[in-house]
This record gives structure tokens, C-alpha cells and sequence, in this order.
């Protein structure tokens, strides 16, 4: 047992304005555990309250300036002193109303003097259990708080990363893997539920051109601008844009028939032709264009995804020997 010296251990405050008292309640606990800290007032209660981790105190009720319940109704006044669990030791205040008084003021016990060793240290022991148990809850809260955190941050990691791996570097949409994957599901919910699905292959004419005469930066930047413009035009939340390779682009239009798909394809045209990006060495007319392939189908188990693709590559072939900015649809099967 340490007297008024803190370190790890439990800290115990005895209040007593006698100093033979308080030698009387620091030898009855001398057996138990704990830091011993004493206090010859209220004030210097309270003062070594704030500046210490507390886990009971004994305080006797009578004492000059400030007493015991004066005391006490100070400290649940503090929020960090309200929960600290309070014993009066009194030699004189045995009546009733005293007793209910200390309680009322949120007293744990109340003991008079003199104290019955055995039944000291048992109460004492008691409280010192329950901080012993609140302390290990408390720590582990706050391990389970830290590991709560550490899980949240490798979880953002992974979602930045599963991002990453899913949007293509340049322009910021999602990339061919990405498209991968959105086709297989949309494929089969088209299967399960007997919906049309399209898809639309789009190609920047005459893009090579594009990056010879005005540089790979610009080509870059041309880019960015058509596959942020396509991604934007597609309204519904079921409609998915990626990049599929280079100057390529795909739309994928669940529950979309042929004359819808061929509307939307028509749109996203019209679209990066209104973007008005200067392009002097096209085929077509001075500014950058694109051509759209469209094929649409109601799937069944027996039909394969490349085939599907394959048919929308062959519209997109069609619409540049046709004279290139615009829209072939494979029609519906």
C-alpha cells in the first residue's frame, strides 16, 4: 500500500480534518491493494479528485468549512467526480435523517466510527471489485473502438482499391473489367426474367488522325471529355458506360429493346457531336464524332454473351462504312 503516492495501483481518497483519524482508516486498509490518498478538507478532496483516477472515498461528515455532505453534493455536481461511489464515516451524525441525508446525496454506505475492520475492508472491497470490472470494460470498449476503426480503414482501403481496379485510369469510368462483370449479371437477370437487354458499341472516328496531328495529350484530354459525356447521357440507374479499349466505348441498356436502344445510341451521337471539340483532320466534318453500333436480344441459356457483343461490333463496322457519326442497329431477335 502507497499513501498519497500515484501510480497504477487503485487509488483510495480518505477525508478526515483529524489527522489521527485518517492514520486510523489508512491502517484498517492497510492489507488491501490499493493507493492510499488523504485529504484533511473538502476543498483538498475535491482538488485531489480532479487531479486523480478515484475509485472510492471515505468521507467523514464532520468537518470545519465545508462538511462531508457539502462535499459529497460538490462532487456529483462535477462530471468527473458524479460517479465516484461515496462512504460517510461518522462518529456523531448516527440519528435518521442524517442517514437519509447521505444517502439522498448519493452516498453508497454509511459507517460510524468506530469502524469494524472486517466490515470495512468487505465493503471496500466490494467497490474496489466493481471499479476493477469497470476499468477492464472501459479498456476493453476502447479496443474494441480501435479495432472498429482499423476495420473501417481497411475497408475504405479495399473500396478505393476495388475502385481502382474497376475504373479505368484514364477517364474515371468504369473500365472493360468492370464491364465484364455488369454484362454476366444483367445477362442473367435478362435470361431469369425474359427482358430484352442492348448494348451499344461506340468508336471515336478517326481518332488516330486525332493523336497525330494534335498529340497524345490532346488525345488524352479528347478522351476524357467523350467518356465523361457518354457516362452523363445515360439516365436510368440500371444503364452502365465503360471503356472497352482505346477510342471504344460501350453502354450497357438492361429492360431496353431495339427502338429505345437505337434512341439512347442516337442521343449519345448527338451528344459528342455538341461537345464541338475541333478536330480539322476528320473524315467526316471538323470536329470530333462517333459511331455507334446497337444490338438488342431477349437471352436464353443457349446464346452466348460473345456472340451478343460480336453483333453489336458488326453494326459499329456497318455505321463506319456507311460514312461514319452515326447509329446501326443489329435489329431484335
Amino acid at each position: 500500500m502507497k499513501n498519497n503516492k500515484i501510480n497504477d495501483e487503485i487509488n483510495i481518497l480518505i477525508v478526515d480534518d483529524r489527522v489521527e483519524n485518517l492514520l486510523v482508516l489508512e491502517g484498517l486498509l492497510e492489507s488491501i491493494d490499493c493507493n492510499i490518498i488523504k485529504a484533511t478538507s473538502g476543498n483538498e478532496a475535491l482538488g485531489l479528485m480532479l487531479e486523480h483516477d478515484i475509485a472510492l472515498v471515505l468521507l467523514d461528515v464532520q468537518m470545519p468549512e465545508m462538511d462531508g455532505f457539502e462535499t459529497a453534493e460538490l462532487m456529483r455536481g462535477n462530471d468527473r467526480t458524479r460517479h465516484v461511489p461515496i462512504i460517510f464515516v461518522t462518529a456523531i451524525y448516527k440519528e435518521k435523517r442524517f442517514i437519509f441525508k447521505g444517502y439522498e446525496i448519493g452516498a453508497v454506505d454509511y459507517l460510524f466510527k468506530p469502524i469494524e475492520p472486517v466490515i470495512l475492508k468487505s465493503k471496500v472491497n466490494v467497490f474496489l471489485d466493481l471499479y476493477r470490472q469497470k476499468k477492464l470494460l472501459k479498456e476493453q470498449a476502447q479496443l474494441l473502438e480501435e479495432k472498429l476503426k482499423e476495420v473501417l480503414v481497411l475497408q475504405e482501403a479495399n473500396g478505393r482499391l476495388h475502385s481502382l481496379s474497376n475504373l479505368d485510369g484514364l477517364t474515371g469510368i468504369p473500365n472493360r473489367r468492370s464491364f465484364d462483370e455488369y454484362m454476366k449479371r444483367s445477362w442473367r437477370d435478362s435470361i431469369r426474367e425474359q427482358q430484352p437487354i442492348s448494348i451499344i458499341m461506340i468508336d471515336i472516328d478517326c481518332f488516330k488522325a486525332y493523336n497525330d496531328h494534335y498529340g497524345h495529350i490532346k488525345g488524352d484530354e479528347c478522351l476524357i471529355k467523350v467518356a465523361k459525356s457518354l457516362a452523363a447521357s445515360v439516365k436510368r440507374p440500371m444503364d452502365f458506360v465503360a471503356r472497352y479499349g482505346g477510342e471504344e466505348f460501350v453502354a450497357i441498356l438492361p429492360k431496353t429493346d431495339g427502338k429505345g436502344a437505337t434512341l439512347v445510341a442516337e442521343d449519345l451521337r448527338k451528344t459528342i457531336q455538341q461537345l464541338a471539340i475541333e478536330h480539322k483532320y476528320s473524315q467526316v466534318i471538323p470536329y470530333i464524332t462517333v459511331s455507334l453500333g446497337v444490338a438488342t436480344i431477349i437471352p436464353k441459356e443457349s446464346y452466348s454473351i460473345e456472340a451478343f457483343i460480336d453483333s453489336a461490333d458488326k453494326a459499329l463496322y456497318q455505321a463506319k462504312l456507311g460514312g461514319r457519326n452515326r447509329v446501326i442497329s443489329s435489329g431484335i431477335k
